[in-house]
């Protein structure tokens, strides 16, 4: 998981392919167990809970950060005690190593 974490995420231009299904279960072993693959959406997803609506926001705000200085931005589902995150890469059709990536960063966020 810390190798993930210590890499960048590097642009991704169309014309790449994006993983096949035994790359991405590669990375998704190097991630917190709660990520899951999503093969309808090519997606990689997780649900974080939080006592209160206060640490949900705080947790959303770390992930905003991640997401510009990395330039790769998740999609958010944000409600009173939780956050769902979905990562895809959108120019690419699927996933790539940037989303393993940014999880990866998301993993070491600290949940109080």
């Amino acid at each position: 998981m810390t190798e993930l974490a210590d890499r960048r995420c590097e642009p991704c231009h169309g014309g790449m392919a994006p993983l096949t299904r035994a790359a991405a279960d590669e990375l998704l072993l190097r991630l917190d167990p709660a990520w899951t693959l999503d093969d309808s959406a090519g997606s990689l997803r997780r649900e974080f809970s939080f006592r209160d609506f206060y640490r949900t926001m705080s947790f959303v705000n770390a992930v905003a950060h991640v997401a510009n200085i990395e330039d790769h931005h998740p999609d958010l589902e944000v409600s009173y005690g939780s956050c769902r995150v979905r990562y895809s890469t959108h120019a690419i059709g699927g996933l790539s190593e940037n989303d393993f990536i940014c999880a990866a960063k998301l993993d070491q966020i600290p949940r109080l």
